[in-house]
């Protein structure tokens, strides 16, 4: 679980960091910067899903310790 909290806040930041870097040096404007945001972000989510149902199949969340 840890790890998808650490591997999320990267993943998003990056998202979003690269959806405003792009657009500023462009010069795109901000709603085209917003919906590269936006973008990146629709591309994080994917990753973390799979990175979810990867570190699920290796350690099933079964309420174990």
């Amino acid at each position: 679980m840890s790890i998808m909290i650490l591997v999320g806040a990267e993943v998003f930041g990056v998202a979003i960091a690269a959806g405003w870097a792009i657009a500023g040096l462009f010069e795109l404007g901000d709603y085209v910067g917003y919906a590269l945001m936006a973008l990146f972000s629709l591309f994080a989510i994917y990753i973390l899903v799979n990175l979810w149902r990867r570190c699920v199949a290796v350690e099933p969340l079964t309420g174990r310790a």
